[in-house]
């Protein structure tokens, strides 16, 4: 009996809780994933980079690969790279999607992991009124972690005519929790005169979708003005009690110049107007920004700056978004933009895990490069 005891009491004692004296993020490598510039591989600038955490503990890594320039209309590719060791090596670029040189071109867009699988959600046409073609919205699937893709799944027949869904950018999440444990979400936005977030649902593993909740902008169809409550960009995440949350670019500076979230309590089913808040903590210059939650705890990045996208820094919560600790972790002083989040599923041992960090980064403008931080929890070497 003395023995199964003291197993257990060594075993406890092991398992790492996030708290205050435990929590000491410190970043232990950075890696340049992609550089802009020079149309190195057909490619002007990369922008909009997604992350995911495969199962068997590898990283999948996405940008836009825009080919012109640096701007949000034109032709563009889907770049992935992966890496099989928790991001020590990375393996070349391969092309996820490519929209070829007419158009307006693909929007990234939303990586998720359902089950085994990793999906990716993109849109295409996102920018009337230029020249490409209806709105549409489109699902990869892979079987093997991001090595290859199915071909497309068009989900543009949930969409009204004319109506752009962009996902994201940033992450879709699979439920672990009930209320509809297992369901997959995505969540994405509108144009700016017909903006506002709404959610994408499938109860069976993504293979079919239909409307979740809807979250629109007011006045809905009319031009922007500064101060408009303009809901854009989105980042779902699950809390403890199975509600969702949804951290929101708050696109107009409506009440502060800080994030917006929209919660639900059925599963991502509706999004009440009431239960919209905002987080003077965490001011935001208007941006995409990354979310996860692991072990119990939240973690944000954005650069955190109300005005100008420089100073990207990692923030952290103990409960639930209610409080942000201390001034959080500078990943990035300089010219930095868009972000996303990613964690591997615990250890078996409870070890103090791993986050991974990938954002637009540069020393005069934020769209230079897209990097990865590799951030240890604890401050382990």
């Amino acid at each position: 009996m003395l023995p199964l005891l003291l197993l257990l009491a060594l075993g406890a004692a092991a398992r790492w809780v996030p708290t205050p004296e435990t929590v000491r993020p410190r970043l232990l490598r950075e890696q340049l994933l992609w550089v802009s510039g020079g149309g190195r591989g057909g490619v002007h600038t990369f922008r909009v980079p997604l992350l995911a955490a495969t199962p068997g503990g590898a990283l999948l890594a996405c940008a836009e690969g825009r080919k012109r320039s640096a701007s949000d209309v034109g032709a563009k590719i889907i770049a992935c790279r992966r890496s099989p060791d928790g991001g020590a090596t990375w393996g070349p670029t391969e092309v996820a999607a490519d929209d070829g040189w007419g158009g307006d071109g693909l929007s990234l867009g939303a990586l998720a992991v359902a089950g085994g699988e990793v999906l990716l959600l993109f849109a295409r046409c996102a920018h009337p009124p230029n020249s490409c073609g209806p709105p549409s919205a489109l699902l990869l699937r892979s079987r093997d972690g991001g090595r290859s893709w199915d071909p497309p799944q068009n989900l543009s027949h949930l969409l009204r005519p004319g109506e752009v869904f962009a996902p994201g950018p940033g992450s879709g999440i699979q439920k672990q929790r009930e209320p509809f444990r297992g369901r997959v979400l995505f969540c994405g936005h509108g144009t700016l005169e017909r903006d506002g977030v709404s959610l994408l649902l499938s109860d069976d593993g993504g293979r079919s979708w239909r409307r979740g909740g809807v979250l629109p902008a007011i006045p809905f169809g009319a031009p922007r003005r500064p101060r408009d409550f303009t809901p854009d960009e989105c980042q779902p995440y699950e809390l403890p009690d199975g509600s969702i949350a949804v951290s929101i670019r708050n696109q107009n500076q409506f009440r502060c110049r800080c994030r917006m979230l929209a919660r639900s309590w059925d599963g991502g089913e509706t999004l009440p107007p009431a239960a919209v808040t905002f987080d003077p903590a965490l001011p935001d210059p208007a941006v995409a920004a990354g979310t996860v939650v692991t072990q119990g705890l939240l973690l944000f990045s954005n650069p955190a700056h109300e005005s100008q996208r420089v100073n990207l820094t990692l923030r952290w919560s103990f409960d639930n978004g209610t409080t942000w600790w201390g001034r959080g972790l500078r990943v990035w002083a300089g010219p930095s933009g868009y972000s996303a989040l990613a964690a591997p599923p615990p250890e078996p041992a409870g070890s103090a895990p791993l986050v991974y960090l990938i954002y637009e980064k540069g020393r005069s403008l934020s769209t230079e490069s897209v990097s990865l931080a590799t951030i240890s929890l604890a401050g382990d070497p």
